[in-house]
């Protein structure tokens, strides 16, 4: 799936904390959330890019939308069903999403 594509693609550029949520049945936007820390913003950088290329060559899709910078210490890919947010420092902690979205079901990932 997308989702796990996403996942691998972040833990080949050795993402930190990776968490799949699977939002089917508590969204109405979304299939699944890609949660997911980087220790720095080339780190973030290159998840995104690692993420936009095996995604691309996989299943032949560009997101529909993207948003943040490594600067800004979030960012958004937006697949439609998948959405991916790639966060640094202390940003994710303050955002808390998996928090808001306690209803939804972790997927286990292979570690």
């Amino acid at each position: 799936t997308i989702a796990r594509a996403c996942a691998a693609a972040a833990a080949e550029n050795k993402a930190e904390n990776l968490v799949l949520l699977d939002l089917r049945g508590v969204s109405g936007f979304t299939d699944f959330f890609l949660i997911t820390s980087g220790s720095s913003e080339p780190q973030l950088k290159a998840i995104s890019s690692s993420i936009r290329e095996t995604i691309r060559e996989k299943f032949g899709e560009r997101p529909l939308a993207e948003d943040g910078y490594p600067a800004s210490q979030w960012v958004v890919l937006d697949y439609g069903a998948v959405i991916c947010h790639l966060f640094y420092g202390e940003k994710r902690e303050f955002y808390d999403l998996e928090s808001l979205w306690s209803d939804a079901k972790r997927v286990p990932l292979d570690s």
